[in-house]
């Protein structure tokens, strides 16, 4: 369990990070700007992505291992 939430967390922290840089630099990279619902809220998703992959891998922190 420990080994999935860390990557969920990773993959989550790398499309929070490429969506910051495709709005900040113009480069067509990330997930978030071909989901369509998502237009004029990019910078949002892109965060709170970041956000939710800090809390993954708090959780997966606070996990014990076997």
């Amino acid at each position: 369990m420990r080994q999935l939430l860390e990557l969920l967390g990773f993959i989550a922290l790398v499309q929070g990070v490429m969506g910051l840089v495709h709005e900040f630099t113009d480069w067509r990279v990330g997930l978030v700007q071909s989901l369509g619902f998502l237009d004029g809220y990019e910078v949002y998703a892109s965060g709170g992505l970041v956000v939710l992959a800090l809390a993954l891998f708090a959780a997966a922190e606070g996990r014990k291992r076997p």
